[in-house]
């Protein structure tokens, strides 16, 4: 089957090894970098004095699902399994920290989330050339896959007796406290992955 995208936009594999690069750095710092809404305290508006709401999770998500928009499904897939082997080797770029010992970690099904997650991001809005409502899909179905996974490895924690807390105390932490926020995460990432792809024509 022919693809949709004219042959001068598709990415080539070193592009699609830079965006790759790009992803892993991104999603590495992301972990460290709190999500927050800044907003006016005073009336009228006093744009000099503003508080910061935080929406209960970190820029990750949002990287993971920025690199799959931009570089496609190749790129991020490739940085997700960079970013995993990297903290299960014993680098601290997981939240808790890293090494083998990790999967013990109630987030760590959301981490295995990413790879399926930055996959099927970077094939669906790559399906159209430069369609906003595709991206904005493409970011949603990755979201809700990332959280999926993550709610299945916690079944599996609680099954097994491995889970400190109980299952729905970490559903509520894990997943329902952070989801807002994320969805807030994606109307950024939609419209930077769309501005980010007319800027480079493709």
């Amino acid at each position: 089957m022919p693809s949709k995208f004219p042959k001068s936009q598709v990415l080539s594999p070193l592009d699609e090894l830079l965006w790759a690069i790009i992803g892993l750095l991104l999603t590495v710092s992301g972990v460290f970098i709190e999500v927050s809404l800044s907003i006016p305290t005073g009336w009228p508006l006093a744009w000099g004095e503003m508080q910061a709401y935080s929406l209960g999770s970190t820029l990750q998500v949002g990287a993971v699902l920025l690199i799959g928009c931009v570089g496609g499904k190749n790129a991020a897939a490739l940085s997700q399994i960079a970013y995993l082997a990297l903290g299960l080797s014993g680098a601290q770029v997981f939240a808790q920290g890293g090494g083998l010992g990790y999967w013990q970690e109630p987030t760590f099904g959301y981490l295995l989330g990413f790879l399926p997650a930055a996959w099927l991001c970077g094939y669906i809005a790559f399906r159209q050339p430069r369609r906003f409502d595709a991206i904005v899909l493409s970011c949603l179905v990755g979201l809700l896959v990332i959280h999926l996974l993550g709610l299945v490895y916690l079944t599996g924690l609680s099954l097994f007796g491995s889970l400190p807390e109980g299952w729905w105390s970490a559903v509520l932490q894990y997943s329902f406290t952070p989801f807002p926020g994320q969805l807030l995460m994606i109307c950024a990432v939609s419209l930077i992955a769309f501005i980010f792809r007319r800027l480079l024509f493709y």
